[in-house]
């Protein structure tokens, strides 16, 4: 006999690395959310627990573009925490949960009693795991922390952008997109530690280490060699050529700072006489005439038309690519052939896409398997599974304990 449509799925989620596993998510915003939407994804059964009203964390539509695209594969309880039954129902859920992941500002979770040590004595196998916006203690740790002013603190602002242009935000939030992966990270190494000791562990992370994180090669030219970095544009800090060049009909991205590499763009561009130049014979000194060469290489490349150029630069091994929009992106043969733009159906949206996942496991095909929950949906039913009855739960919905989308 024939598996049913169901059965399929139910196999389907158990085969998912993280099934089992289940999260309590008490995140808003961004940076928490990523975090957890990686444990979703891979098969972690997911609740969100949430403010009974404004739980979007974005003050805007919960059928919006942004929570849609955050807060796949979960499901949602509506819990009022500053009531004692509130806290009490929380408690009772993080008694057997795997991890709790929360992004409060440092004082909130201490007030609401709901902090790790709170939750250990309950669940001594419990992996809690925070962001902040700049550390848990510390001068700054009670501080309120979004992604552009960890930008700015953590210096990204002063090498983005070009010379003499003044400081310039990243275009997306990495910063919290960041802390989100490296809270991840953090969780999945506290969770295979788990399996050895049997113990729990608080993980956490925050804008600003993530931020110094990223600064990486940047952050060690400062450390190890006193250069302060500033502001190249488009151009690579260190490598030359690297960066935007003109062609005659859109700019394009070429790469070849290698001496192996500048020697083989030098003759597929028909300039052999560049090698000759002094000044370009290191990469310290063409990095010294960078504004000369890179000039010199734009008369040459405006010359033709983009596709050859990426057709001639590809053939000889030199990094090259167009430079796209957002929409051209996704129209891109390769970015579809990795399926990045996720299929999701929703009642108000119908068919539509969401960004699909970045991490590749063979013999699993990524997928929604919920989509994103309204306020509430869940909460009668994640009570009923934590071992309350009827009579409990329609006590807790007249007091306001919990309310349901």
């Amino acid at each position: 006999m024939p598996e049913s449509p169901i059965d399929t799925k139910l196999a389907a989620e158990a085969a998912l690395p993280l099934a089992g596993v289940r999260i309590l998510d008490l995140t808003l915003a961004r940076a928490g959310p990523t975090c957890v939407r990686h444990l979703a994804d891979w098969g972690a059964e997911v609740i969100r627990v949430e403010p009974p009203a404004n739980a979007d964390g974005f003050g805007g539509d919960r059928d919006g573009y942004d929570f849609q695209n955050l807060h796949r594969n979960k499901r949602s309880i509506a819990l009022n925490l500053k009531s004692s039954e509130g806290k009490a129902v929380l408690m009772k859920l993080a008694a057997s949960a795997d991890v709790v992941v929360e992004n409060m500002r440092v004082k909130v979770k201490h007030r609401l009693g709901i902090a790790y040590e709170d939750l250990k004595p309950i669940n001594p196998r419990l992996i809690y795991a925070s962001i902040s916006g700049f550390g848990q203690t510390g001068p700054y740790g009670e501080r309120a922390g979004v992604d552009q002013i960890a930008q700015g603190m953590g210096g990204m602002m002063t090498i983005t952008g070009e010379p003499g242009r003044g400081p310039m935000r990243a275009g997306i939030p990495f910063v919290d997109l960041t802390a989100g992966n490296l809270l991840a990270l953090a969780v999945m190494m506290a969770l295979f530690q788990r399996e050895k000791t049997g113990q729990g562990r608080y993980v956490h992370t925050s804008l600003l280490e993530a931020m110094v994180f990223m600064l990486d090669l940047q952050a060690a030219r400062w450390l190890m060699d006193g250069e302060i970095p500033g502001q190249a544009g488009n151009d690579h800090p260190v490598n030359i050529p690297m960066g935007v060049f003109p062609t005659a009909d859109k700019p394009i991205n070429i790469a070849a700072s290698s001496a192996k590499m500048w020697a083989q763009f030098a003759e597929a561009l028909g300039r052999k006489d560049w090698l000759e130049v002094e000044e370009w014979k290191t990469l310290k000194g063409r990095s010294a005439d960078r504004a000369r060469l890179n000039e010199t290489i734009g008369a040459v490349t405006s010359t033709k038309p983009s596709e050859f150029w990426i057709d001639l630069l590809e053939r000889i091994g030199i990094p090259c690519g167009p430079i796209n929009r957002v929409d051209q992106v996704f129209q891109d043969p390769q970015v579809k052939h990795l399926a990045m733009a996720l299929p999701m159906t929703t009642p108000k949206r119908g068919l539509t896409h969401i960004v699909g996942t970045a991490i590749n496991m063979q013999g699993i095909e990524s997928s929604v398997r919920r989509i994103p929950p309204q306020l509430g949906e869940h909460s009668a039913e994640i009570l009923q599974q934590a071992g309350y009855g009827a009579a409990e739960i329609d006590q807790l919905r007249a007091l306001g304990v919990i309310s349901e989308g």
